[in-house]
């Protein structure tokens, strides 16, 4: 056993006091802003208002992400330097608080540019963005690793975040049409819809600051700083266990980033009323407020592996019915919309909680460097993210959909709009499926569990 190991038990045992658990999770409110609201309107915005073929809006989309690949292990390798040498990682978070300001750029397009300029401006200040999430994600993510903190009380913390995550993707997903001008939205409704949303992003991520380091002082922390660099990051990239989740996690990260940027194509094309997006959004993320304690008390039961294997596959057969189209008639495929809703809720609780079981078994053999770790982790959600709206621009590619700008309604042919349909449905199946046969190589829950 290392140093970090040589503890009373009592100190992976500590139960975290509910105010700081709620300052924490308060973070979760502004990041989900940017997790939601440009993989929600952005390829929409580009295709549909900024005149933009969606082969490049998706492509504007996909590039910024290869750059995260290689920046968020950075940024995770410096939150671990800024651990060592300071006792917290504050520096790095303060820097992310700057995210806002890439948001309202990002919407804030010049009047005259449409087409490539236009997707060039928003390539732009989506890796700015990118990096400021980063610098903001990777280290509020490592907290729960750095707490002395036992397995089921890992999933509790991360349980916390989630449903305030849960209400920051609902009211910025539900508000952010809105503010846009629905279906009569313009370049001035989502500059406005950029600037209202950046404000509330900041407020909430500088109380998620000072909720960290109340959480911090409510429970032992870590201090072993282990090595760092390249070598902390071939570990990571060694560490069997945390390969499986990784894969797992981007086949489902892409998913449901593809599911969100369909939203606007398969309310306005499919269902013939745009004005019904919100209402998919609402049944996609309000079952996670009323459904996370569920899996809370499902993970405790049975584990977490267990847990997020029948979210998969929830999730996979919701999309199959959506991929049936407006002849299974608006109700049920709202309640499809709703099932994918509660397999969502497990999704982002359940590996985000495995993530620090994973960590903690490899500092007790002797490897360290929760901040590379979690950097590797932002890395792959921020390529789903990308791959997920790239992956449905490509299948409207395919099909011949034909861009606009706005106020503009061409007639899209057939192949368009069963690219529409498909792939909004049968394609995140596909995906989930892969997703959850990579999550079935994953062995370290049972012992994670045992040992909590």
């Amino acid at each position: 056993m290392t140093g970090l190991d040589r503890r009373p038990a009592a100190a992976t045992d500590a139960t975290l006091p509910r105010g700081p658990l709620a300052g924490f999770a308060a973070g979760s409110l502004g990041m989900g802003v940017w997790v939601t609201v440009p993989g929600l309107l952005l390829l929409y915005f580009l295709t549909d208002v900024l005149a933009v073929g969606p082969w490049l809006a998706g492509l504007a989309l996909l590039l910024p992400k290869i750059a995260d690949v290689l920046l968020h292990p950075w940024v995770g390798h410096r939150a671990d330097v800024e651990q060592t040498r300071r006792g917290d990682r504050r520096r790095l978070l303060l820097l992310g608080c700057a995210l806002p300001v890439a948001f309202a750029a990002l919407f804030a397009v010049p009047g005259g540019l449409t087409g490539a300029p236009a997707a060039a401006w928003v390539a732009v200040f989506f890796i700015a963005g990118n990096l400021l999430f980063a610098a903001y994600q990777v280290p509020y993510l490592s907290t729960p690793a750095d707490l002395r903190i036992g397995y089921h009380e890992r999933t509790r913390l991360m349980a916390f975040r989630m449903v305030v995550l849960t209400l920051g993707i609902l009211v910025s997903g539900l508000l952010a049409p809105l503010l846009t001008g629905g279906d009569a939205a313009t370049r001035d409704g989502y500059q406005r819809m950029g600037v209202v949303l950046a404000v509330g992003m900041l407020a909430a991520m500088l109380v998620g600051v000072a909720g960290i380091a109340r959480l911090r002082g409510s429970a032992p922390v870590s201090t072993a700083s282990g090595h760092g660099g390249w070598r902390a990051l071939r570990t990571a990239l060694r560490d069997r266990q945390f390969r499986w989740l990784v894969a797992a996690y981007l086949a489902m990260s892409t998913t449901t980033h593809l599911v969100l940027a369909g939203v606007p194509y398969y309310a306005e094309y499919e269902l013939r009323a745009p004005g019904l997006t919100t209402v998919l959004v609402a049944a996609f993320v309000a079952p996670a407020l009323l459904v996370t304690p569920a899996w809370l008390v499902v993970a405790r039961h049975v584990g977490k592996q267990r847990a997020l294997l029948g979210a998969q596959g929830a999730f996979a057969i919701g999309s199959l019915v959506l991929a049936v189209g407006r002849p299974a008639g608006l109700p049920v495929l709202v309640a499809a919309v709703a099932v994918l809703g509660v397999a969502f809720a497990g999704m982002q609780l359940l590996p985000f909680s495995m993530l620090p079981d994973v960590i903690r078994a490899a500092s007790n053999a002797g490897s360290t460097g929760a901040g590379t770790y979690t950097g590797v982790w932002t890395a792959t959600e921020a390529t789903g993210a990308a791959l997920g709206p790239y992956a449905y621009a490509l299948c409207l590619t395919v099909g011949g959909f034909v861009a606009s700008t706005a106020g503009e309604s061409p007639v899209q042919p057939d192949a368009a709009l069963a690219a529409v349909r498909y792939g909004f449905g049968l394609l995140p199946a596909v995906a989930m499926l892969a997703a959850l046969l990579l999550q079935r190589r994953y062995t370290l829950d049972a012992t994670a569990r045992a040992a909590s």
